[in-house]
């Protein structure tokens, strides 16, 4: 049924993914060295897949042009954030702010908060920095930077489109309900691991 497509697209989606994570984790050195690991990379920690679904999940919430901007915002700042961690400049904290950013993006889908997009494509790009820094500084040492790169901006990209499908239900009363209460479930994983963190 049509009002059941963004749901069960995100569901397989998410679901591709997981499986691809652990299929990946078995194949040999070539594979794991570059695209492929670095594909399997952010979905590697439930702190990375709830902070890059609620970057989807936020921009379903405050429309256009943010629901397809900030999933674009994300990425680019990661790999900058990624080439900081792939030549080692030091930023400290990598794990609070990665903890941080599911706790702040899924509070303010929880609250429905309706940033202006400027500053809503800073919070995004604040976090992205964190969590590109701890994909590059984890680089293999035999790995393809270029090629690890593509595989892990191509997963964001995928868990971002995952959110978004998601958050087409705000259309309905009962959807947004349940995307809000998605929300406060990010920010509990995020509470939970930046307890850990500290």
């Amino acid at each position: 049924m049509p009002t059941r497509t963004p749901a069960f697209f995100s569901a397989v989606l998410i679901s591709a993914l997981l499986i691809s994570s652990s299929a990946f984790a078995h194949t040999d050195g070539v594979a794991q060295s570059g695209f492929w690991s670095g594909l399997s990379h952010p979905i590697s920690g439930w702190d990375h897949v709830a902070a890059m679904v609620a970057v989807g999940l936020w921009g379903a919430f405050l429309g256009q042009p943010a629901i397809w901007l900030l999933p674009v915002v994300f990425p680019m700042v990661m790999a900058l954030g990624s080439a900081f961690g792939v030549i080692g400049i030091p930023i400290g904290g990598i794990e609070i702010g990665i903890a941080l950013s599911a706790v702040v993006l899924g509070t303010a889908i929880l609250l429905q908060l309706r940033a202006p997009f400027w500053l809503a494509a800073i919070i995004v790009g604040i976090f992205a920095i964190f969590h590109g820094y701890a994909h590059g500084a984890e680089l293999p040492e035999a790995a393809n930077p270029l090629a690890f790169a593509v595989g892990f901006v191509v997963a964001t990209g995928l868990l971002h489109l995952a959110g978004i499908g998601l958050g087409t239900f705000i259309r309905w009363p009962a959807g947004r309900v349940g995307v809000r209460a998605t929300g406060g479930a990010i920010a509990l994983i995020g509470v939970a691991y930046l307890t850990g963190a500290i």
